[in-house]
């Protein structure tokens, strides 16, 4: 089973759809004193409820895997595969005018993260395989790492030392790995634990943009698995990914 153009589209349209609801309704529960809690959970709620109806409208013989979702088994049945984050980064999301969280929504077929979307709300911007981002431009003398701004796993500082990075803490693992394929970083490491639905989409338009993509230990990035925990992943430019890979080798974390 292939995928249409249609796919693409729908993809960046729900995507930057629900960005739009959280934009209003982040604007709207701050503007009323509301806890970062509520918001938080307001925004996953809504967020899902909007990317869930749109996707059974569109695509109703699909299976859906939402972060904010009951999962069950009889995806893997299917070749075709949503995998959705709705709201990717519920810390920003809570402290405006942060602008890095994002929206994912991204189709695998077979296990290949084949479509995706990734909005990134605050900055009116989506991203997609429906319109892959082109060249970013010479890279700097020093790259530039993205890494969690709370909390940066180790295996991101080894390989930073060992190619002399630039460390750049930034929030979402949507709105990081984007960065790489808007030329406002270099290299994105993760090791510290993720889920299919925080990499899908970030990884389906990274590739789409002719960027690096893998395991930190090399391997592919397989999606619809049963257990959908998908802990690390490298993005960065394709000239960097053998030093990135040669330092995460020989890393012991």
């Amino acid at each position: 089973m292939s995928t249409s153009h249609e796919d693409h589209t729908e993809a960046a349209r729900i995507a930057t759809r629900a960005g739009e609801l959280l934009m209003e309704l982040r604007e709207r529960l701050v503007a009323e004193d509301t806890p970062a809690d509520v918001l938080k959970a307001e925004g996953d709620r809504q967020a899902h409820e909007l990317i869930m109806a749109e996707l059974r409208a569109v695509r109703p013989d699909d299976a859906i895997l939402s972060e904010e979702g009951s999962d069950s088994n009889a995806r893997l049945d299917f070749e075709r595969v949503w995998i959705v984050d709705p709201l990717d980064g519920t810390r920003e999301f809570s402290e405006p005018p942060r602008d890095d969280w994002a929206v994912h929504v991204a189709l695998s077929v077979a296990g290949v993260a084949t479509v995706g979307a990734v909005a990134l709300p605050a900055a009116d911007l989506t991203l997609s395989t429906a319109e892959p981002a082109p060249d970013p431009g010479p890279m700097p003398e020093r790259p530039r790492m993205l890494v969690s701004r709370t909390r940066p796993p180790a295996a991101a500082t080894h390989v930073a030392e060992a190619m002399n990075a630039e460390l750049v803490p930034m929030g979402s693992a949507g709105a990081k790995a984007m960065a790489v394929v808007r030329g406002l970083a270099d290299i994105y490491v993760h090791s510290g634990g993720q889920y299919e639905w925080d990499n899908c989409a970030p990884v389906a338009v990274a590739n789409a943009a002719g960027l690096f993509t893998s395991r930190i230990d090399g391997s592919p990035l397989v999606y619809n698995n049963e257990n959908p925990y998908l802990p690390d992943l490298i993005v960065c430019r394709p000239e960097l990914a053998e030093a990135a890979l040669e330092s995460l080798a020989s890393f012991e974390g």
